[in-house]
């Protein structure tokens, strides 16, 4: 369920930037939100867990969540659908270690190893099928079914929680609530997410325009832009929260991150891995539902049909991956995941453009998710296979957390690297249609660049008799291709955390030993 809410609302962007008047600026926070809010609070709600029992923190979790989705189904405008956002990620918090810490206490040896590779083929398979779902509901009824839908999951999760779910706890022996270390993490989080979707709406140096919050003014005639400081004020609180979890840790205090994990060398490179192939995969997630809806034309159905391939493709090898993991090994399927997803993304990106037949970009996406559901499959029994039981919760929520920074990673950066693109991309193509006015062409392209192509589809429709005349055809053709151009960049930038996240996947390689195969 929350796997699916952090990707249902992809597909749905379009529409919820039409029909809520969202920004692109909007919809990265819409997107931004409930990932930066579930980082914040994962490693805290995963020591709760541990402490006053996961089952009781998951049951708590879902309860939250299904408020947080009633919020946003009622949301009129951005700031509601944003506030209602932070009310499901602080719902899911309390959910999704719950989960993973309580088969890692349930199960042992081949049964954990098999429960480990379900949970992470759920977990990709969810994500890559969301768009379908959401772009189904948005077409079928309205914008607002896609969080409606989660109540009706909720109640059957609780139900199922009752009868199937057993109470577990750890010993927790370290005195003291961690409460100095969940605001330094929110601030450190926040901050630096805040920075990079802020950043081209802002300045990322020399303020470009006005901020004001709750009567506070930033003002634009400034000496320099509140990104670079708000920045800086994140990545500082982050290594001060490292610094003081350290403390606690050395105090005996109870602290809400076990900074000692991170000397087991799977564990180390298995969560950078993790990060790498969440940026890449929510990136994604993020910019192809704008292309495919406003410059390809399809409706948001159309679309959850296309991105559908990358479930297909997750779901597949998700249910071959252990048969796999028995032959060449959990650490070289992750391998071999990752490289898939790099061919599927930098072949999509080549032959991304206006005339790209559907039927080509969801055969791309197929290859695509074979890699993200042979990677995710088996990379949370990999991270978590040397952590001891007793800290299955710290290891679980620490996992989860870093995927969960990776997903607002995802949005954030590969939607700064989009906007920026757009702001490139598309006056440079307006430039080549003829007698267009200079200031028809600025406004054309201002709006094109904030709502991420959304303006396109309504053009085209007016055809020769709107506003544009004879000039509308060159005009759409022009946005489209910036677009197009845009996104390209956008999906190269994806093709690079991947990358990055491959070299993580040699080095878990290098230190992993045949006894960590199941």
């Amino acid at each position: 369920m929350i796997v699916l809410d952090g990707t249902i609302v992809g597909v749905a962007l379009p529409v919820l930037i039409r029909e809520l008047s969202l920004s692109l600026n909007d919809a990265q926070w819409v997107n931004g939100i409930y990932a930066v809010v579930f980082a914040a609070l994962l490693l805290t709600a995963g020591r709760l867990g541990d402490r006053f029992g996961r089952r009781r923190m998951f049951m708590l979790g879902v309860v939250i969540f299904m408020v947080g989705s009633l919020l946003a189904a009622f949301a009129t405008g951005g700031g509601t659908l944003i506030a209602a956002r932070v009310v499901q990620g602080l719902g899911g918090a309390f959910i999704l270690p719950s989960t993973l810490s309580t088969v890692n206490a349930t199960f042992r040896g081949k049964d954990r190893a098999v429960a480990f590779g379900i949970w992470g083929a759920v977990i990709a398979g969810m994500a890559a099928f969301g768009p379908l779902l959401g772009g189904w509901l948005t077409s079928a009824f309205s914008w607002q079914w896609i969080f409606i839908v989660n109540i009706p999951f909720g109640i059957l999760i609780l139900v199922g929680i009752v009868l199937t779910v057993p109470e577990s706890k750890a010993t927790i022996r370290a005195p003291g609530v961690d409460v100095d270390g969940l605001l330094l993490s929110a601030i450190g989080f926040g901050g630096l997410v805040f920075a990079m979707i802020e950043g081209p709406n802002l300045g990322w140096w020399t303020p470009t325009r006005d901020f004001s919050v709750f009567g506070w003014v930033w003002p634009e005639t400034a000496s320099v832009s509140l990104v670079p400081i708000v920045g800086a004020i994140g990545l500082a609180a982050l290594v001060v929260f490292i610094v003081w979890e350290r403390h606690r840790a050395r105090n005996g205090r109870s602290a809400i991150l076990d900074v000692s994990l991170f000397s087991i060398p799977t564990f180390r490179w298995g969560n950078l891995t993790a990060l790498c192939v969440a940026i890449g995969e929510f990136g994604l997630l993020f910019v192809l539902p704008l292309f495919i809806v406003n410059v390809l034309g399809l409706s948001t159905l159309g679309a959850g049909l296309v991105l559908a391939a990358m479930g297909l493709g997750a779901f597949t090898s998700g249910a071959l991956a252990r048969r796999l993991s028995a032959r060449m090994g959990p650490v070289n399927v992750v391998v071999l995941g990752l490289s898939l997803e790099i061919v599927g993304v930098i072949a999509t990106a080549l032959f991304l453009g206006p005339a790209m037949p559907p039927i080509l970009l969801a055969g791309l996406l197929v290859i695509y998710g074979l890699g993200l559901g042979l990677a995710s499959a088996q990379l949370t029994g990999t991270v978590l296979v040397d952590v001891p039981t007793e800290q299955s919760g710290q290891g679980s929520a620490t996992q989860s957390t870093v995927r969960q920074v990776g997903t607002a990673l995802g949005t954030a950066l590969i939607g700064a690297v989009l906007a920026a693109g757009l702001a490139q991309a598309v006056p440079a193509q307006l430039n080549s249609v003829p007698d267009l006015p200079t200031v028809q062409a600025q406004q054309l392209a201002e709006s094109t660049t904030n709502s991420a192509g959304g303006s396109i589809p309504a053009l085209r429709a007016d055809g020769s008799g709107g506003v544009l005349g004879a000039s509308a055809p060159a005009v759409v053709d022009a946005l489209s291709n910036g677009v197009a151009d845009a996104t390209r960049i956008a999906l190269f930038s994806a093709v690079g955390a991947l990358g990055l996240g491959l070299a993580f996947a040699f080095m878990l390689r290098l230190r992993s030993t045949p006894t960590h195969e199941p």
